[in-house]
């Protein structure tokens, strides 16, 4: 796939370094303050083997709180331009909803856009990616970060998605865009078991022969079953993530990139002894 001039290979998976420029994301809000504590993680993430770093400046933990559109620029704009400054070949993704935001991250030398919403939080979403020509993941809610965990409920979770997936894929190639990467929202307006039903039938996703993306990384889905807090939930993750590559997926979002790079290499020499 090209990612603005950059070739991102997918013939085998990937990994998305998570860069969370928040105060209140559920695992490393906070962490990440400082022009130099951003540029050593990014060194960091890219060193481990990380395809594309992934820049969110908008917290969508469970009852996340609301951020306006100039305070999610205000954050993004100087970390994406010092980003691209030292690491001109590294692909970037932005970690937006808005479509607003997405033509300036885009003119400021952004690669992806990473949208929760499917297009759902905003209606010029789909037409801003088509003029823009930019790769496009598209991921899968219920509700909103505010209320999605609040009794989340489906008839069948899996068909549900896919049939949110057919209709938005039809929409996006009627106006040109064909660069998308699906993502089926693990946590996101879902219960521990809904996680692990999609999980289970991962697989069925390639129907749509596209780029499969999971963010499986230190979630309630893992914490909930092993009481544990998201700190402790590294191998928690590690046993997903493998569960996910066996199950086709594509790209692996992570806060942890040496450790789902290692995965990566194990699975695939795994499927070579087929």
């Amino acid at each position: 796939m090209n990612y603005n001039g950059k070739i991102l290979n997918l013939e085998k998976p990937a990994v998305m370094g998570i860069l969370n420029i928040t105060s209140d994301s559920f695992y490393d809000g906070g962490k990440y303050k400082t022009q130099k504590d951003i540029l050593i993680q990014c060194e960091k993430m890219l060193s481990e083997g990380a395809a594309i770093i992934d820049i969110g400046a908008v917290s969508t933990r469970p009852g996340a709180d609301k951020v306006s559109e100039e305070n999610e620029i205000a954050r993004l704009l100087p970390v994406l331009k010092i980003i691209r400054k030292y690491f001109s070949d590294a692909i970037i993704s932005i970690d937006t909803y808005r479509s607003s935001i997405v033509e300036i991250v885009i003119n400021n030398g952004a690669d992806i856009i990473n949208d929760i919403s499917g297009g759902n939080f905003d209606d010029r979403m789909f037409e801003t990616i088509a003029k823009l020509k930019v790769p496009y993941i598209m991921m899968h809610i219920k509700g909103t970060p505010q209320n999605m965990q609040v009794n989340p409920t489906y008839k069948n979770v899996v068909k549900e998605i896919k049939d949110f997936f057919f209709k938005k894929i039809e929409e996006l190639k009627t106006i040109g865009v064909n660069n998308i990467i699906i993502d089926p929202g693990f946590g996101f307006g879902k219960t521990v078991e809904h996680n692990y039903e999609i999980l289970n039938n991962l697989d069925s996703f390639k129907s749509f022969g596209l780029p499969i993306l999971v963010g499986l990384s230190r979630k309630s889905m893992i914490n909930k079953v092993l009481k544990i807090k998201p700190e402790n939930a590294l191998n928690g993750t590690t046993v997903l993530n493998t569960i996910a590559l066996l199950k086709g997926a594509d790209i692996l979002r992570v806060h942890d990139v040496k450790e789902a790079v290692e995965v990566i290499k194990i699975v695939s020499e795994l499927n070579e002894s087929d």
